[in-house]
Formats: C-alpha cells, structure tokens, sequence
C-alpha cells in the first residue's frame, strides 16, 4: 500500500504558507516521492524576520519550562510517528531514528531544568583599597533581534531541537531553515512546540531552496545571530558573507578512534564498529579513523571485520535493521569512489564497498595512507579505515594531521597515556574508551579547527551564545 504524500506549509508568524513552487521531498530507500514543501521567495524570509523581530515575548521562567516539560511528554506520547518520518525522509534506521527522538526528549527536559535557573552573578565591590560598598549583579537578556538558524540533513529532528530549545529558554525568536532533504520533522517539531503553548512568533520555520534564499538568512537586517551546522564550505562562506553580527558555527569533524597496544581489544573493536556504523555513520562524530597500534593490529582488525559482517543493513523500516541508507545515491556514490581509490592506492579492502542506490553497506579498509582523501578529508558515511602507527606520538601526530578538531575516542587503561592525549589531541572533546560521539545534550559539544567557530553547542552553552549579558550595581551597606 503507497503511503500518504504529505504536502507541507511553512509556518510564518502563526500562519501555514504555501507557495506554488515547491521541492519534492524522497525517501532514499524506495527512491518515492514522499511529500513536498514550499520553495520559500525572499519576501517570505524577509517577512519572517520582521515578525521576529518585532515580537517581544514575556513568557515567565515557569512558563517557559512549562511549555518545553509538556512538548517532552508530546513527543514521548509520539516516539514511534516521530521515529517513522525520520525514517522516511532520511533513510536512517528505526532504530536510530527512535533513539534520535528520545535525545530530543533530553533536549526539551535539560532546557526546562535551564530556564528555572538563576543565571546571575553578584560581585561585592569592596575587594580593593579603591572599592566602594556597592554590588554588581548580573542578568542575561535576550537578543535585540533573531536568530537564523540552518540545520543539515543528518539528525532531521534533534539538530533543530538544540537550536530551538536554547531560544525558548532564553525568550528569543527564531526562524529556522532546515535542509531541504529532511523538512517534516522540523515542522513536526514546530507543531508540538506550539501545541505545548509556545506563541508561534517565537518560533517559525521556512522552506526552500538554498540557493535562493541563502543570503537572505545571514544578511537580514533583523538577524542578530546566525547558529549553523552544515559541511566546513558553507561555514566559512556564511562568515565572509555575515557582516557585523554573531555566529556559532558547528561543522565537519574527522574523529579518530585511537586503539593502543594495552586496549581491551574486543572493547575497542566494539566501540570502532558502533561510532562507524551508527546513524549510518553520517555523524559530524562519527568514528572516520581507526588509528591502531601496529602490535595489536592483526587481531584488532579481525574483530572489527568480524563485528562488520555481523552488523544488519537494508529497509531502514525493518526493526531487525542496524543501519539504513545514507541520505541520497550521490552521497554513497562518493563513499565507493574513495574507498575504490584508497585500494587502488595499496590499501586493502576488508569487507563491504557494496552499493545499491543510496544504500551502501558497513565497509573496513585496513592499511590506509594518513595522506589519503578517504581519511585525510571528512568521509561523512559507514567506512572504517585502518591507519597503523608504532607509538603514541605517531598517533598523536596521525590524529591532528587533518583540518578538524572535533572529537576523538582513546582506548587504553594507561594514565601517562590518557594525560597525553588529553592535553595533546587538537580536538574539543576526548572520550576514554567511549566513542568520540558520547555526550550529554546538557554538556558543551564543539570543535577547533575547521570544526567550528564560536561558543559550543549544548543546552547550556547555547543559553550563553543566545543571550547579551547585563551588569547593573546597587549601593550595598
């Protein structure tokens, strides 16, 4: 039975605008037209801005927390609609894409216990011989105007949440344009936030083709900052085309999963396969690098080529499925050519390398060049290349070797070596026997490099980029 085509509206200022252009969305697997959004024009995007802008919302702390608890509940009454268009639209697994709407649950919950917190400070004033009896306290604001924010295609829903939930928490307004290849769980999203109570001012979310209405969103008038995650290219352009106003940029990473030769190597091997494979390996922390020590690296292959063979992929609706698709047929296209240019180099394909449209399946690649394109620039799907190294300074050398520097996993139970890596690896986060991807939607969660340029992401971080701080003082006996 074909399955109902959704068509979508973009949601303006409380309204649901349609256009009569407008982009086809498909499912990667069946290659069917599932639904379709509007192609915004820039009058839309212009006017969305003004109604930002020009919105001041008066939501208490208490009404704020009370609108993200009950949005919570909403999507944990809805998981399995919820995980079902994430599916559909992006081709990730069911599995993943359930456990993707349980992280926008901790979203939701985390900003609710956020914005119950007093973010002030208070400083006495008579600290010095030059101090007067007074105080200073501080308080956080929102911004003056919006915030634009884009979000890319590989987690459809949570990517939007740490966007939002920051915004709502700090009585921000914001226009959201989500990729134009996974838009229905944005809107979703939109939907359960103002059935929760939040006025749709706060929140609106456009739909269209970023060629046309690029600019507009980084250049508006009204726009006081721009949050964006997407691929480094992009990123850079938005900072050159900004103008005087603030940005938080989350790009690519090229994360290493560092195995020495004291590792628990069935752990590691665990680890290496999970961070590679899950989310179709279509994660900014994905595992993109096995570096691992030259003494252990026979067995450690082994195990990683026997727990690929094991690893299911196919019908991403199919619950028995460990892996889907990758988001379109060019995308996988791209995997096979490197990993067949990486063997025609001298490395060694393990097992996989097996395409059919967009689904492509879990790959090893073992004896990998440092030097070459499958690990030296960010392969954004489900391969596993094998880097050997003689020591730790190899692989700390090997490891900040590329442009990014986002995360990173170590494997090894020695302390001289977790104090190296720690204090070494040119990266934003490093996990001890955990994949790089490991966080809490609470923690800070960014990169160096070309991996990202501002504050980090987390709810709470993103709470400090979102608002202005304001120092007033008072006498004080």
């Amino acid at each position: 039975m074909k399955a109902e085509i959704r068509h979508e509206a973009m949601r303006i200022g409380g309204e649901k605008v349609t256009r009569g252009r407008v982009i086809e969305v498909s499912n990667p697997y069946t290659r069917q037209v599932i639904g379709t959004v509007p192609k915004a024009e820039l009058d839309d995007i212009r006017r969305a801005f003004a109604i930002a802008k020009a919105y001041k919302p008066k939501l208490t702390r208490y009404e704020r927390a009370s609108i993200l608890n009950k949005a919570a509940a909403l999507v944990r009454a809805r998981v399995q609609e919820v995980a079902r268009l994430i599916t559909a639209e992006s081709g990730l697994c069911l599995r993943d894409s359930t456990y993707e709407a349980g992280r926008v649950c901790d979203v939701l919950t985390f900003g609710a216990g956020e914005t119950l917190k007093d973010d002030g400070q208070i400083f006495s004033c008579d600290l010095t011989p030059h101090g007067k009896k007074r105080r200073v306290y501080t308080q956080r604001d929102p911004l003056l105007g919006a915030i634009s924010a884009i979000t890319p295609f590989n987690h459809p829903m949570n990517q939007v949440a740490h966007k939002v939930i920051p915004s709502i928490a700090t009585n921000n307004r914001m226009v959201l344009k989500p990729s134009e290849k996974v838009p229905f769980a944005a809107l979703l999203l939109a939907d359960i936030l103002y059935e929760a109570g939040l006025p749709p001012e706060m929140f609106q979310v456009v739909t269209g083709d970023p060629r046309e209405i690029a600019d507009e969103l980084i250049t508006n008038e009204n726009v006081d900052l721009i949050t964006f995650t997407g691929g480094v290219a992009i990123g850079k352009s938005i900072a050159g085309k900004m103008g005087y106003r603030r940005a938080v940029l989350e790009l690519g990473g090229n994360d290493p999963i560092i195995v020495m030769e004291d590792a628990d190597l069935d752990e590691a091997a665990t680890l290496a396969v999970q961070g590679s494979y899950k989310n179709s390996g279509q994660r900014c922390t994905a595992v993109k690098r096995l570096l691992v020590h030259e003494r252990v690296a026979e067995r450690f292959v082994e195990l990683v080529i026997e727990k690929t063979r094991v690893w299911t992929w196919g019908d991403p609706m199919d619950p028995a499925m460990e892996m889907g698709t990758v988001i379109d047929e060019a995308a996988a296209k791209q995997f096979e050519a490197r990993v067949n240019e990486a063997v025609a180099a001298g490395a060694r394909l393990c097992v996989g390398n097996i395409r059919d449209g967009a689904l492509y399946s879990p790959t090893v690649v073992d004896r990998v060049d440092p030097e070459m394109p499958l690990v030296k620039q960010e392969t954004f799907g489900p391969v596993s290349p094998v880097i050997r190294f003689r020591d730790i300074d190899e692989a700390i050398r090997i490891s900040n070797s590329t442009a990014y520097g986002l995360s990173s996993a170590v494997c090894t139970n020695r302390m001289d070596y977790i104090a190296r890596f720690v204090s070494e690896l040119q990266v934003g986060t490093v996990n001890v026997r955990e994949v790089p991807g490991y966080r809490l939607e609470l923690t800070p969660f960014g990169g160096i490099k070309d991996s990202g340029l501002g504050y980090k992401e987390g709810v709470q971080e993103a709470i400090k980029s979102f608002t202005n701080i304001k120092t007033y003082s008072l006498p004080w006996a």
